[in-house]
């Protein structure tokens, strides 16, 4: 049985892979889907790094004893997601990355933002160390329904300034690692070119989905189907 690990964006939790966890448990598959520390209900006043966030991952693989494991990182949560997949071994099946960043040694989330990083930290020093969420207006154009943004803005909290700004820490080159990366065409339909070097590599394939950045809310039923053709045809 393969065991999905499934780590959202900034400002969620794991509840907004519910429709996602539901359709991979009716396919006979195990999904975990995660809450970073410092979000949702784990949300607390003191600061958390980004390697706290690659610590929770590993932590609950670990603590779970899953093998054949999937590690799912949407958004900015590829960068963690990605840290932890070198670090779990043998454990690792693929992972996963969901219209994602992914890390690069000794660079940031922000490192990636040349045009947007002044607006992310100064957001973050306007709000106590913590980036401040979206809000309705901001998701528009991502192929989400009324309802379905309202679900989003109610449920975000703010994100833990630090795990922004921190540098990813990598041992190996990111590319040897069994990987696909889902790209959401709304949001922009070319992969960025930090991304498009990766899928050079023989162990990368690209998929497309026709919605925007949050495809767990948009198109969960497809999101899931992806995910799990990922392993049928890794």
């Amino acid at each position: 049985m393969t065991q999905f690990v499934l780590v959202a964006g900034a400002w969620l939790g794991s509840w907004a892979w519910d429709e996602v966890v539901s359709d991979l448990r009716a396919a006979g598959q195990g999904a975990h889907a995660l809450t970073l520390s410092g979000l949702a209900e784990k949300r607390r006043d003191e600061p958390v790094g980004q390697q706290t966030h690659v610590q929770d991952i590993v932590d609950a693989v670990e603590r779970l004893d899953l093998r054949d494991v999937v590690l799912v990182g949407h958004s900015y949560s590829g960068i963690p997601v990605g840290q932890a997949a070198e670090r779990i071994g043998d454990r690792l099946a693929r992972v996963v990355f969901v219209d994602s960043n992914v890390p690069a040694d000794g660079e940031s989330f922000v490192s990636a933002w040349p045009d947007g990083r002044a607006a992310v930290e100064a957001s973050i020093a306007e709000h106590g160390g913590f980036w401040a969420p979206l809000t309705a207006e901001e998701y528009a154009g991502q192929g989400l329904t009324d309802e379905q943004i309202s679900r989003i803005v109610t449920g975000a909290t703010p994100h833990p300034g630090a795990t922004l700004t921190e540098p990813a820490r990598l041992e190996r080159p990111l590319g040897v690692l069994p990987a696909t990366y889902i790209k959401c065409l709304l949001d922009w339909p070319e992969p960025s070119p930090d991304v498009a070097e990766l899928l050079k590599s023989e162990h990368w394939r690209l998929e497309e989905l026709n919605t925007g950045h949050w495809p767990m809310f948009s198109e969960p039923h497809e999101l899931a189907r992806i995910l799990l053709n990922a392993t049928m045809n890794p």
